[in-house]
């Protein structure tokens, strides 16, 4: 999976079917704000979903970022990831 970090528009970026599914983000002091998926209509594959969510986790490991996760859905993430939660910062109970 091809993954872009649109700083602009702060999100990350993939397509699939040609049709763009990002993630918003927002950056606090060494923290990641993960507040939005942006998705077409009709899509309801929540294996990319999870794919793309796992590629984000690898490029907070590389920026040794911590991740907040905003939407409940990246909640649920972290739930069913728990190789994840040494990202969230100390203080966050998922």
């Amino acid at each position: 999976m091809e993954i872009k970090d649109n700083t602009f528009a702060r999100q990350f970026e993939t397509f699939i079917d040609g049709n763009m599914v990002s993630v918003e983000y927002s950056f606090q002091e060494k923290k990641i704000f993960l507040t939005r998926i942006n998705t077409f209509d009709g899509f309801d594959n929540e294996e990319f979903i999870n794919d793309l969510l796992k590629n984000i986790m690898e490029i907070a490991y590389q920026r040794k970022l911590k991740v907040v996760p905003i939407l409940p859905k990246i909640a649920l993430f972290f739930r069913k990831n728990t190789t994840y939660r040494d990202l969230l910062p100390p203080g966050i109970k998922i």
